[in-house]
């Protein structure tokens, strides 16, 4: 049985409950264990233990990142869970350092992650879907949706985490197509995780 370690990285705000992306966890936990797969599920705006956090890493064949666009990244809590927990387990349990040795130190910089599995991120954003991918809209200017989180691709990637395809609800707040999203984002599962690990 493969092990899925579901990281809910929303922070709760007035006009951000987090009913979406706690509905996009439900869903994904009720294919994942119809599939017979094992999961835990952590939240980062919760209190954790970030001993118990690098075990799950340790214990996970895929990390599954379920997150809102905040700010153009993500939420002031999971950068702290992120600064917690990946930085305790830096130093010889997640990587040894940052991939460098003293005979190279030019060489491999950020090569030094020791996990084997997988990571998937599903994102809810405010953005419509026509803000990407188009150098005709001047705000992102042409780029992807994986352009906009290349910094969390890095620091999956730090860790050996191989990447599976992003998934992105658009529109959430301003023009909502949520039963539409729910049904591509089962399709997306199956397809994009469940038939690769």
């Amino acid at each position: 049985m493969k092990n899925i370690l579901i990281i809910n990285g929303h922070q709760y705000y007035p006009f951000a409950e987090g009913k979406l992306n706690q509905s996009f966890i439900e869903k994904l936990s009720a294919q994942l264990k119809e599939a017979n797969l094992n999961i835990k599920i952590t939240v980062t705006q919760n209190d954790y233990n970030v001993d118990e956090e690098v075990e799950k890493f340790l214990w996970a064949d895929v990390v599954f990142l379920q997150t809102p666009l905040n700010w153009m990244g993500i939420t002031w809590s999971f950068k702290k869970y992120m600064d917690d927990v990946f930085t305790a387990g830096m130093m010889g349990k997640l990587s040894q350092g940052d991939g460098r040795t003293s005979e190279a130190p030019k060489k491999n910089y950020g090569l030094g992650g020791l996990l084997k599995g997988k990571y998937m991120m599903s994102v809810t954003a405010n953005a419509p879907k026509e803000a990407f991918n188009n150098p005709d809209e001047p705000f992102f200017a042409g780029k992807s949706e994986d352009d906009l989180l290349l910094p969390m691709h890095l620091n999956f990637k730090w860790f050996g985490l191989e990447p599976l395809k992003t998934f992105f609800a658009y529109d959430v707040m301003k023009n909502p197509e949520i039963e539409s999203d729910f049904v591509r984002f089962e399709k997306h599962i199956n397809e994009e995780l469940l038939q690769k690990i």
